[in-house]
């Protein structure tokens, strides 16, 4: 008698062998996704949405100022003296969906602004925060 199909014991052991693999795999993985929040946070503040505030400066001759924010990077405000943007494309929201806080002048970096994410917990001053200071 010629039988086709797997035996309940051949299902078990696979079934068996998934679980074990997945139980070596997912430990390395798991925070990888709030690891991955943070990493973009911090490029766009250290890098995207300070560029486009720098190349603000370079033709208004000073940062935009906390009244106008960053919707400064995006429409003319009425402090600009020679705008040339939008210096974005959109309004940036961090990765977890909230707006990124700007001051000017900032109070941990009076010279220039401050720039920040209030991260996971959407608190300011927790801990998680996302800055520019540092």
């Amino acid at each position: 008698m010629n039988r086709r199909g797997f035996t309940l014991i051949e299902l078990m052991l696979v079934v068996i062998i998934i679980g074990a693999l997945v139980a070596m795999v997912m430990p390395r993985l798991t925070g990888r996704g709030e690891q991955a929040r943070v990493t973009a946070a911090k490029a766009d503040i250290q890098a995207n949405i300070a560029t486009a505030l720098k190349l603000y400066e370079l033709d208004n001759g000073s940062f935009p100022p906390s009244s106008d924010g960053l919707n400064a990077l995006l429409s003319k405000p009425g402090t600009a003296h020679n705008w040339n943007g939008p210096y974005l494309e959109k309004k940036p929201l961090d990765p977890w969906g909230r707006e990124y806080k700007y001051r000017s002048p900032g109070e941990h970096r009076p010279q220039d602004y401050d720039l920040y994410s209030m991260g996971n917990d959407g608190q300011d001053g927790t801990g998680d925060d996302v800055v520019n200071w540092d």
